[in-house]
């Protein structure tokens, strides 16, 4: 028997509900990387270019390349550390918080209509385990 067909097909089933949600939050037209980062920087705040890119698991460089597109768009910015005026920081500014929660809007809705097409058993087994994985993501992450 083997024992890993259970994760595999939880893992199969993951990766097609984040295809499916990311594709469907158009708005901005941005990479996935793209919008990665600037939803880190809309949830969690400003961060070091160097925070920035180990979070979003991206090099130094790429990150700079991807915060200098980003920051011509009008989406990001670099203002300094108002603790420390030699640190640099990259923020979310208005349009790009704007841009980041019309895209969060879209991939929930996108997810809604994904789960109402479910058996009532179904949406509450829905309602109950993804909050409980992102919990122990989260206690994960708090522990490392």
């Amino acid at each position: 028997m083997d024992t890993d067909a259970p994760a595999e097909s939880l893992m199969i089933a993951v990766e097609q509900v984040v295809r499916y949600v990311r594709q469907n939050a158009i708005t901005g037209g941005l990479s996935t990387a793209a919008s990665s980062a600037l939803a880190r920087l809309g949830r969690e705040g400003a961060h070091r270019l160097t925070e920035l890119a180990r979070a979003e698991g991206v090099s130094q460089p790429n990150m700079t390349q991807l915060v200098t597109r980003m920051e011509r768009a009008g989406l990001v910015r670099r203002v300094a550390d108002r603790h420390d005026g030699r640190v640099v920081l990259v923020e979310a500014t208005d349009t790009g918080l704007e841009v980041f929660r019309q895209r969060r809007a879209e991939r929930a809705q996108a997810l809604d209509l994904i789960v109402e097409e479910l058996t009532e058993p179904e949406q509450q087994a829905v309602k109950i385990a993804l909050p409980a994985l992102a919990r122990a993501i989260q206690d994960r992450q708090d522990r490392s």
